[in-house]
């Protein structure tokens, strides 16, 4: 029945009744206290009803009360009309609103704000251009509808037309650019505001934060006249991200006043930097904890490893959430528990989406699909993001057939669904179809995030699709991320893996601010195209800049002094990672210098220097000293470690093809067709050798001796001509290369049809006078074709930037930049 609640006043007629009864018994309850059904009184009563029904979501009672109402004024019309906006229910809100009487600023404002919430701004628009009146919450409403929905530069052209603007109105357009990162935009609207509030500091304070600009933040939370927990916390929160904790412990010192939110940032602060004891001590000495709380600690015992601390702390916890119970779920996932986590799962005593889409992913990383695809068909109602974990757990496990048929049937796709089967194909080395759903994702409006942008420019790197990665690069300029530091990390590498050293340098001395990865992508890059000495100087430089070298940083240095000759470089660096910069060697390193030494011909030195590594030598290693062995032609030591290969992986064709080009070398041509049989016997087939060229936005793959494309005709044309050519220049063909026990005119034919020849050929005929030619080989480029490539530079007056399997070699003018030392 109605419970009245009597005001202030003490006043019968002013007392309100709390909406649980039903709509006869209120109307008993007024007439019993003499509310006649056209006074002001009963009017205002009614509306107070209809308004606490609705926000109690009894929507359906709000609208019997209306109904029953004889007589209503402008404010009842407005009360239902909000009601059915705030549950929603947009389309009979508009009835409400077709339906008034009379309207006013207040009618106008909830339809519009309304129409923009739900994303339907043209509406909105069409409203506000009509509304014969408005004021400061009508402009508000609509830059905040545009803004919401991605249309800031709209926003804030209606914000300038304002014809008077409060600190809503300022707030509301701040909001709009840091939103989307644009946070210069945002502090010069800032530095323009009349008045300020608490909540405009702590916007620009939180912003800055976040995007890692946290000396610009203390700066302004240091101006604030009167910081308040939020400021605070903001300010700690942004010391902890950007991974200053000591700085956020000095300033939670400061505090002159904590809520549960500081204690708990610190907490997670503390764990993030695996440091649990100093997280638990502050967890301990909480005045107040919460949930919250509670799940913070526990996901810092989780994600530091100390899984059976946080189920500890879990059985511990006075209340538990769904988040309470997803945490400890999440944490038996992260630590390879799935079975542990499983029986949680089944424990819970209300699940959520999350609780399912978790398992989905523990399953899968598993390796577990089925059990992964059962989860996912138990969910009562699917989001996009249980359908993009099902898709990512395909990906993961290189099914892509069930990733991409799961994928067509998502009834709504985001970015993420979309990110998700592009990094997916790009993981699973299927290049082209990332950049084709690239393409078809924007067809259809989908704005690609910096995720999607990574991604891609990492698929044109792997393509070596130089001008589509030109054209994606534009796109990342267009859309605001061109000072994005992974995209930058993304482009140098991109660039660099297309032979366009320069172009890699260029976007590193433009980068505002580098990292590690930003340091390594470039050395990496000069040290594959045979810049070594220059590898080593940016090395140096990123020393200097006081930014710590990792092992990836020492596999760059110690590559460029191999390819360069620099034994007595890469033994200093070498014993400087573990002297100077306590990190272990790791099977990597020790292959770096058995290459340095294997390409210089110490092929001994370098055996001894196996058997000293602290552990085990992998394929990896091996396989170094087995390329040199061939190189060398050393047939005793390169048969003892192809059979150490063969032990190590029986299934592995690239050591039987060494180790038969070492025999065929030696012209051992029985023990080449041993070798061959022996790989027959087992199964084992080698990758044909073949190299491909981008022209026009479109990759031609050619094999050696190849007549399958279109072109056959004029490319075998344009051979002949070069090969006369390079005749007349003192050229030889070397049938040293041609490993197949044939005749010598036999031998010349193969060699003079090898892929790369044909790919340099297919370009010279396709691509612009003066323009480089860039021809990728799956496999180490031979002796004959890099003399060849050699004189065809100089007969064509091209340059020619082939990258095999293990490097970059420039040819202009008759030189390769490798200067023969390959």
């Amino acid at each position: 029945m109605i419970r009245w609640v009597t005001s202030a006043s003490g006043s019968g007629i002013s007392r309100m009744a709390s909406p649980d009864g039903s709509i006869k018994q209120m109307f008993s309850q007024l007439e019993g206290n003499n509310c006649q059904a056209t006074s002001s009184e009963y009017i205002s009563l009614c509306n107070s009803m209809i308004t606490k029904f609705a926000k109690n979501g009894r929507i359906v009672d709000a609208r019997r009360l209306f109904e029953k109402m004889s007589k209503r004024n402008v404010v009842s019309w407005n009360a239902m009309l909000s009601g059915y906006a705030h549950d929603g229910r947009i389309g009979e809100a508009r009835q409400i609103f077709d339906e008034m009487p009379e309207r006013n600023v207040v009618s106008w404002n909830s339809m519009i704000s309304s129409y923009a919430m739900m994303g339907r701004i043209e509406e909105a628009r069409e409203l506000f251009d009509k509304a014969p009146e408005l004021n400061i919450v009508s402009w508000t409403a609509m830059i905040s509808g545009y803004a919401k929905h991605g249309k800031v530069d709209i926003a804030h052209q209606l914000f300038e037309k304002m014809p008077e603007r409060d600190i809503v109105s300022w707030n509301t357009m701040i909001t709009a650019y840091t939103s989307i990162g644009r946070i210069d935009d945002a502090k010069l609207l800032f530095d323009k505001m009349p008045d300020r509030d608490v909540i405009s500091w702590n916007l620009m304070i939180t912003s800055y934060a976040k995007c890692g600009k946290i000396k610009d933040a203390h700066e302004l939370f240091g101006k604030m006249p009167e910081p308040d927990v939020v400021s605070w916390n903001a300010l700690i929160s942004g010391y902890i991200q950007n991974g200053r904790m000591e700085d956020a412990c000095q300033l939670f010192e400061k505090m002159p006043k904590r809520n549960v939110v500081s204690w708990t940032a610190m907490i997670a602060g503390y764990s993030q930097n695996g440091k649990l004891e100093n997280a638990y001590r502050l967890f301990d000495k909480m005045p107040n904890r919460n949930v919250v709380s509670w799940n913070a600690m526990i996901a810092g015992y989780a994600q530091n490893g100390r899984i059976e601390d946080a189920r500890k702390l879990f059985g511990r916890m006075p209340e538990k959430n769904s988040t309470s119970w997803n945490t400890l779920i999440a944490g038996y996932v992260q630590n390879g528990q799935v079975e542990v986590a499983c029986q949680l799962f089944d424990s819970m005593p209300v699940r959520n989406l999350l609780s399912y889409t978790m398992m989905i992913q523990g399953y899968a990383q598993d390796g577990k699909l089925q059990d992964a695809r059962w989860v996912f068909d138990q969910i009562p109602e699917r989001d996009v993001v249980a359908w993009t974990a099902m898709i990512a757990g395909y990906c993961y496990n290189g099914r892509m057939k069930d990733a991409h048929q799961l994928f067509d049937k998502v009834p709504e796709r985001d970015v993420i669904c979309w990110n998700a089967i592009i990094a997916g194909y790009l993981q699973n080395g299927y290049g082209e179809e990332a950049v084709r759903l690239f393409s078809q994702m924007q067809l259809i409006n989908v704005k690609p995030t910096q995720a999607t942008f990574t991604s891609v420019v990492s698929a044109c790197a792997s393509l070596a699709a130089l001008e589509q990665g030109k054209q994606v690069h534009q796109q990342i300029i267009k859309t605001g991320f061109g000072k994005d530091v992974l995209l930058g990390n993304a482009l140098i590498t991109m660039y660099a893996r297309c032979g366009s050293i320069d172009d890699a340098r260029q976007i590193f001395d433009t980068m505002n601010e580098h990292n590690v990865v930003s340091w390594n992508s470039l050395i990496t890059g000069c040290s594959q195209h045979g810049y070594g000495k220059e590898a080593i100087q940016l090395f140096d430089q990123m020393l200097t800049t006081g930014i710590k070298p990792d092992h990836i940083s020492f596999v760059g240095v110690l590559s460029a002094c191999s390819h360069d000759g620099l034994p007595a470089q890469g033994w200093h660096y070498f014993h400087s990672m573990s002297q100077d910069h306590c990190i272990t060697p790791q099977p990597e390193h020790y292959a770096c210098m058995v290459d340095l030494l294997g390409r210089s011909g110490q092929l001994s030195e370098a055996r001894v220097f196996i058997d000293k590594i602290p552990f085990e030598p992998d394929a990896a290693v091996l396989g170094t000293l087995l390329g040199a062995c061939r190189i060398h032609v050393n047939m005793d030591l390169g048969k003892v470690i192809a059979e150490q290969l063969i032990e190590l992986e029986p299934q592995n064709a690239s050591t039987y093809v060494l180790l038969s080009n070492l025999y065929a070398m030696a012209g051992r041509w029985d023990d080449v067709k041993s070798v061959r049989m022996r790989m027959k016997d087992k199964g084992v087939v080698k990758s044909p050798g073949c190299s491909w060229i981008e022209a026009k936005n479109k990759v031609h793959t050619f094999l050696v001796g190849d007549r399958s494309h279109p072109q056959t005709d004029e490319i075998y044309s344009m051979l002949s001509r070069l090969h006369l050519e390079m005749e007349e220049m003192g050229y030889a063909p070397d049938l040293n290369f041609v490993l197949h026990d044939v005749e010598e005119e036999q031998k010349k034919e193969i060699l003079s049809h090898h892929s790369e020849k044909l790919a340099i050929a297919f370009g010279l005929i396709n691509t612009f006078t003066g323009t480089p030619i860039r021809v990728i080989k799956n496999l180490r480029v031979c002796g004959d074709c890099h003399t060849a490539s050699k004189y065809i530079s100089k007969i064509a007056n091209r340059e020619i930037i082939l990258r095999d399997a293990t490097r970059f070699h420039h040819f202009k003018d008759g030189l390769c930049s490798c200067r023969d030392y390959w």
